[in-house]
């Protein structure tokens, strides 16, 4: 995925914001959490380029461990259901959910190692062939680019013609 994890997260943050109305969160950092976790897997880019040289697939790495993702989600699900105070739990809730929802996404045409670290084998719902220099027109003229600008698109829409309707959204 190239532009589709933010919009994802944008997406999942709105559709999921009437549930999480009355955490005491306002709209603005509901919505920063859920982006900031349709992206964090791919923080892991710094180390990819900075340190290790593009030695290994970036989705080798830690943070692109559906294990770890579902953990976060398993937690912070616990963390919400059981505090008194839900604001910090609906924020870690909303992260760990978009973090997952970018392993999802990666797995349509980008392989992900979901029994990462047991199993080494990497799975992917398609195959991106490699006929276009430089490497990512392969990705931007395969079709499942397709599904990316929907996102974008669908978060467009909802940016622009679906406003808040929670009660604590910002004035």
């Amino acid at each position: 995925m190239f532009i589709g994890h933010l919009p994802a997260g944008y997406i999942t943050a709105k559709l999921l914001l009437k549930k999480f109305a009355n955490t005491g969160i306002t709209t603005r950092f509901f919505i920063l959490a859920a982006v900031l976790g349709a992206i964090a897997p791919d923080f892991d880019m710094f180390y990819f380029y900075l340190l290790d040289n593009r030695q290994n697939h970036h989705h080798t790495y830690w943070p692109h461990y559906p294990a770890l993702w579902l953990t976060m989600l398993a937690a912070s699900s616990v963390w919400f259901k059981l505090a008194s105070k839900k604001s910090y739990a609906a924020l870690a809730l909303i992260f760990s959910i978009s973090g997952f929802i970018h392993m999802l996404l990666d797995s349509i045409v980008g392989d992900i190692w979901w029994f990462a670290p047991l199993i080494d084998q990497p799975y992917a719902l398609f195959t991106v062939e490699a006929v276009y220099k430089p490497w990512w027109l392969n990705f931007i003229l395969h079709w499942s680019f397709a599904l990316e600008i929907l996102m974008f698109t669908w978060a467009i829409y909802l940016w622009h013609f679906k406003p808040s309707t929670s009660r604590n959204a910002p004035t």
